[in-house]
């Protein structure tokens, strides 16, 4: 996944809510949280373009290991970015960056079914384009990958708009699927802090 330059005055922002009860812990430590147990697909991730952009996770970054362990997963990730906590899950961000990461009951995911994920996420942003996804090996398992982009709404003063592409992984371990949404504007090259965020996911 290769971003693109932004523009200042950007903000990402997550749609999904953070209701319902919280996962308690943070990096390096357990959580209190549980499962959501929907076994709808998460929803996809969207830019608001209202502050200051935000450039490239710098080489020296320092990373931290977030465990969830009643949701039961543990992921890395980098040290200073600010936390959302939410039913089955997490969020990550700094500025236009984010990641997210969602754990609910279900089946394996296919080609097949992530296409229709998307299809059915399509409904409701109609910004969101997706390519096709693909099957995909990570430490933590087989998966399902697929880069999609959002579009924000304009910014009320400059007009301007601002792209998120994300890449998201969708992986299955006994009755339960993770959804690990990695998102950044386009312009903006995350590549090799990205794919060391989806191979440290583990199943705890």
């Amino acid at each position: 996944m290769r971003a693109m330059s932004m523009d200042p005055l950007v903000r990402a922002a997550l749609p999904f809510a953070l209701t319902g009860a919280l996962l308690g812990g943070c990096g390096g430590s357990s959580s209190n949280g549980s499962s959501s147990g929907s076994s709808s697909s998460s929803s996809a991730l969207a830019a608001d373009a209202k502050s200051a952009a935000t450039g490239d996770i710098p080489d020296n970054q320092n990373f931290l290991t977030y465990s969830a362990r009643s949701v039961g997963f543990s992921i890395k990730y980098p040290e200073g970015w600010s936390q959302k906590k939410a039913t089955g899950g997490i969020s990550f961000q700094d500025k236009n960056n984010l990641v997210r990461v969602e754990v609910r009951k279900g089946q394996a995911p296919t080609v097949a079914s992530v296409t229709a994920d998307l299809q059915k996420l399509k409904t409701t942003n109609p910004t969101l384009k997706a390519q096709t996804p693909k099957q995909v090996s990570l430490k933590a398992g087989p998966a399902i990958k697929v880069t999609y982009t959002t579009t924000s709404a304009p910014n009320p003063v400059t007009g301007k708009r601002v792209v998120l592409m994300v890449d998201r992984y969708e992986l299955a371990k006994k009755g339960r699927v993770a959804v690990i949404d990695l998102g950044t504007p386009t312009g903006v090259d995350n590549v090799d802090a990205y794919r060391m965020m989806s191979e440290s996911f583990a199943w705890l």
